[in-house]
């Protein structure tokens, strides 16, 4: 059997349960497997705070382990907090960003080291965000201006989607291609710069860990775990995954409610 020597864990739908918890079984196990020297990347669309609490969680800090937030937009070594990647948006599309929104009545976010900083702290979205990360929310006056002391990786534009669809078009016309615009769930509408996705991460990672792809697992449940499921040596997708993630796949694990992360570390790490 191949030596697995890294391990890549989506969070939510994946290493998380229905509740956003990480279970008593799959912290276990994980513990174990990076004790034995596996080396443990969570690889999150989420920021980096939200990120961190999960790692800390796993006591990564101590058995070392890596975060790969924002699809892969940045990458930090639990152990030394050195970042080893970051792509920022560029500066001067912050206003386009900020003002547009604006003139489409939704809230705009984005993130300090801290947590979420935004134009309306009140707004249903943004504090859906703040819940499903576990991180705090500021009020700032101007996005655009406040998030030029800490170039962030993404803005995050939220509201009702038939607005964020409008939002998303005149975005697409002002900015050109220079960024990448998606949606991660109706309410939230992402932008990102080119070329971000956690497959690309990944390799840069590994290069630095001289380990080769093959000897990487990688679990997820959603379409943006596709791109890393096909670069890894080994694609575990949970029983909850969507379809066409599940095609790709070598193993379909139980599901995040029934520790199916902790169930494919055993069959193919532990074992």
């Amino acid at each position: 059997m191949k030596k697995y020597k890294a391990i890549a864990l989506d969070l939510d739908g994946t290493l998380l349960n229905s509740k956003k918890e990480v279970s008593k079984k799959n912290k276990e196990v994980i513990m174990k497997a990076a004790k034995a020297g596996v080396k443990i990347i969570l690889a999150s669309g989420r920021p980096v705070p939200g990120v961190k609490k999960i790692a800390k969680q796993l006591h990564l800090k101590e058995y070392g382990g890596y975060i790969l937030s924002y699809n892969g937009g940045m990458i930090i070594d639990c152990k030394t907090d050195e970042v080893l990647r970051r792509e920022s948006v560029p500066m001067e599309y912050y206003a386009d960003i900020v003002h547009c929104a604006n003139k489409f009545d939704v809230a705009t976010l984005t993130y300090d080291a801290e947590g979420i900083i935004t134009n309306d702290e009140k707004d249903e979205y943004v504090q859906i965000e703040s819940r499903i990360n576990n991180i705090p929310v500021r009020q700032v006056l101007h996005v655009e201006e406040e998030a030029q002391l800490e170039p962030p990786v993404k803005f995050l534009c939220t509201g009702e989607h038939k607005v964020l669809r409008q939002l998303e078009a005149k975005l697409n016309e002002k900015l050109k291609g220079a960024l990448t615009i998606f949606f991660s769930e109706p309410y939230f509408l992402e932008i990102m710069p080119q070329g971000i996705e956690k497959a690309s991460s990944l390799d840069i990672l590994l290069e630095k860990l001289n380990i080769d792809r093959k000897c990487l697992i990688a679990c997820g449940d959603g379409y943006n775990d596709i791109p890393m499921m096909r670069y890894a040596g080994l694609a575990v997708a949970m029983e909850n995954a969507q379809e066409e993630t599940k095609e790709w796949a070598d193993y379909i694990a139980p599901s995040n409610d029934e520790d199916g992360v902790a169930a494919a570390i055993e069959k193919f790490v532990l074992s």
